[in-house]
């Protein structure tokens, strides 16, 4: 009786109050600060447009964020990130408290002092859903925000000159093309800043009034930055509107946002929103808060991109730099090679509504340019990454019936789409229409481009098919079979091949080559000879059958990876040739149970979550790629994952948890319970819904959105029966 007591003590200060605070205090922020995942700590709200937080440094690999955790300086706070991206940009409109005699240039990255930036210490953090806040040479600082705003608090030490800097100069990884920066009112300053870099031309204009007294100003002669001068040991409030738009934008998302000063209260709403958002799903029983810790992180975020880029008004800026209005939000940052295939999917099945507006807006951008978005940043189209995965979110919400669009106008841009050969970056898919494939001897990233290419057209001919356009159907399904002309059936490999028919010389599965060298994108053979998500059946018999393709995957997570591949740092995470740091092996995993062996998927992806997830600040294994690496916890934490977008089916794993509560669309309710699930008890001997067997270890997700109980029942052994359960 008094261990229940305890335990049921300990549930009430972990979940108490409705669960009100442990949600929150369940995020670190800074998880992914640290080795490659280019994560940024600062405070920003669910998909909001506004995200301020300190960056360390603002150039190179390790800094694609602005933050890396193993520096010991900042050089200020900037406006707008990109989370996890393999790629910097952004870090518009910086602003930093200095101590002393004002610098205009932030310095060398390891000699503080030598420019604005200083040292600070880990031990003054705090980074949670909303706020972030650390002290630089003796100031406080604090930061929370809103969709569009961010209000400062900076606590200057009594007896030394205390002033904040502007520099529209410096962003992360990009260089400005137009900036303008001045007072416009005795507490009031405004600018903007153009610049160019990973996205092309984007801009950001910005509005910040302050409340406190500014005794002096200084502006450097190239007119970029601009230092306010305020008495010793002033607390200085900030807030500061964002708007792609303009200064009246600006101007409107600040007196709608933040009308007031207290920095309370906005961060009590900040709060609020995160807590709501992440109620989404309940955990109510585990056996390791270490996996609750890393869920609850994953699940925060899995909501920071997409991004916010109307104002409070519908007002936004397209290509041309006209102002539109739009009834409803819109959104940029879609990072789609990454996202299409996992992220999608869980806002399908727990942000249904939020999914929508995010469609909405790649509609919206397919009626101004022309196109649906491929690699979308700041509104930009960088042709990024390869393949044509917005027609992979398309495709999966209507084959959901997800309403809220209209299929016709989206099956429209599909098909433009996927048979558009107009610009450099898809000019190789009229190889395919006239070949099956793409020359290797013309063509870089072949293999890859053609295997992403065949999943996407397949997408195109199911939307084709529940339409009612039956030849379309028929012509995009006999496409999406293409990648069966690189299959190699003597080596079991997707290889390259020349333009007269013969496989390319010099094949090697194991090494891995920058792309600009590459048959294959960010990967090998070994990682993309297993991405035929749509035709896994056929695949399969292309092998021989289930045991040799069982074998051949057993031979990817055993064979050591090639010394010459840290040549392409995104490949990382690795079991044998399995790189989990990357997307394309997202999938792989499941693979076992597709081909009768589902007990090996679920030792696998129980050691992928152990092993390559945690809740520090090192705690991914790879870029955090806008959510995608966290989709990939969040599902195999419930125990599903979604191999085939767009498929309406998931493929069992093995949950991390207890009892899971889902809270789907239209107020249902998806229970998932595991109650024998331990350390040891991984493994599945049967999954049942609502009673009912799930046939093959697969599940619907149609069947999922009914809302019910998902019972697995768990041991310590495989279960080799399963299959036929």
């Amino acid at each position: 009786m008094k261990r229940t007591f305890v335990f049921l003590f300990f549930l009430l200060l972990l979940f108490g109050c409705g669960g009100r605070h442990s949600v929150l205090d369940n995020v670190n922020p800074m998880v992914g600060t640290a080795a490659n995942g280019h994560t940024f700590p600062g405070a920003c709200i669910p998909f909001g447009m506004i995200s301020a937080s300190p960056d360390t440094h603002d150039h190179d690999w390790n800094h694609c964020s602005g933050y890396h955790w193993a520096d010991s300086t900042i050089m200020g706070f900037s406006q707008t990130h990109l989370s996890g991206t393999g790629a910097g940009d952004m870090g518009d409109i910086r602003i930093m408290p200095i101590v002393g005699e004002p610098h205009f240039s932030p310095g060398n990255l390891h000699f503080p002092g030598s420019g604005y930036r200083v040292n600070f210490s880990h031990t003054t953090e705090t980074a949670k859903p909303g706020l972030y806040s650390v002290v630089l040479d003796g100031v406080r600082c604090e930061v929370t925000t809103t969709a569009r705003c961010a209000l400062y608090r900076f606590s200057f030490p009594q007896g030394q000159k205390a002033g904040l800097l502007f520099d529209l100069q410096h962003g992360i990884n990009d260089s400005p093309t137009a900036v303008h920066l001045e007072m416009c009112g005795p507490a009031s300053v405004r600018g903007y800043r153009r610049s160019k870099g990973f996205i092309g031309d984007h801009v950001f204009f910005f509005l910040a009034d302050i409340k406190s007294d500014i005794i002096a100003t200084e502006q450097s002669g190239d007119g970029r930055k601009l230092y306010l001068e305020f008495r010793p040991g002033s607390t200085v409030l900030m807030k500061l509107g964002l708007s792609t738009v303009g200064f009246s934008g600006a101007d409107g998302n600040l007196r709608r946002e933040i009308p007031g000063w207290s920095f309370e209260s906005v961060q009590k709403k900040a709060e609020s929103e995160w807590r709501k958002a992440l109620s989404c799903i309940e955990i109510k029983d585990y056996e390791s808060l270490e996996d609750v810790r890393i869920f609850y992180t994953a699940l925060y975020h899995c909501m920071i991109a997409p991004s916010l880029v109307s104002d409070c008004n519908g007002d936004w800026c397209d290509r041309n730099q006209e102002i539109q209005r739009s009834d409803t939000p819109v959104f940029t940052t879609f990072s789609l090679w990454d996202t299409y295939r996992a992220l999608h999917p869980l806002y399908n099945l727990i942000l249904r509504d939020r999914n929508v507006e995010f469609i909405q807006s790649m509609l919206l951008h397919y009626r101004h340019t022309g196109r649906l978005p491929i690699h979308v940043f700041g509104g930009y189209e960088v042709f990024g990454m390869i393949g044509l995965h917005s027609l992979s979110v398309l495709a999966d919400a209507i084959m959901q019936d997800v309403p809220g669009f209209d299929y016709r106008e989206a099956y429209a841009a599909m098909k433009e789409q996927a048979l558009d050969c107009s610009v450099k970056y898809t000019e190789n898919m009229q190889y395919i229409l006239d070949g099956g494939y793409i020359p290797a001897d013309l063509q870089k990233n072949s293999v890859s481009k053609l295997l992403e290419y065949s999943y996407d057209w397949w997408c195109v001919a199911r939307v084709a098919e529940k339409l009612g356009e039956t030849r379309d159907a028929d012509y995009f399904r006999k496409l999406s079979l293409s990648y069966r002309n690189v299959f190699d059936p003597e080596t079991g490999f997707m290889r390259p091949r020349n333009s007269d028919g013969t496989w390319k010389d010099g094949f090697n599965p194991d090494e891995i080559v920058p792309n600009r060298e590459s048959d294959y994108t960010e990967g090998n053979a070994w990682q993309y000879s297993f991405y035929v998500p749509h035709d896994m059946e056929g695949f399969i018999a292309m092998h021989g059958g289930a045991e040799p393709f069982c074998a051949m995957l057993d031979t990817l997570f055993t064979r050591p990876l090639s010394p010459s591949s840290n040549r392409v740092k995104d490949v990382s995470g690795l079991i044998g040739q399995y790189a989990h740091g990357n997307e394309p092996s997202h999938h792989v995993a499941y693979l076992y149970t597709l081909a009768g062996k589902p007990w090996k998927t679920q030792q696998l992806v129980s050691r992928i979550k152990k092993s390559l997830y945690s809740s520090h600040p090192d705690g991914l294994c790879g870029n955090e790629d806008c959510g995608q690496m966290s989709a990939w916890f969040i599902f195999s934490a419930l125990g599903f994952y979604p191999v085939t977008p767009a498929s309406g089916e998931f493929v069992i794993g093995t949950p991390s948890f207890r009892e899971t509560v889902v809270h789907l669309p239209k107020g249902k309710r998806l229970t998932i319970k595991a109650p024998a699930l331990s350390e040891k008890n991984i493994y599945v001997k049967s999954v049942r819904f609502n009673g009912k067997p799930c046939k093959d270890f697969c599940i619907k997700s149609k069947d999922l959105l009914t809302g019910g109980e998902l019972y697995f029942e768990m041991t310590s052994e495989p279960y080799i029966n399963t299959i036929s359960e």
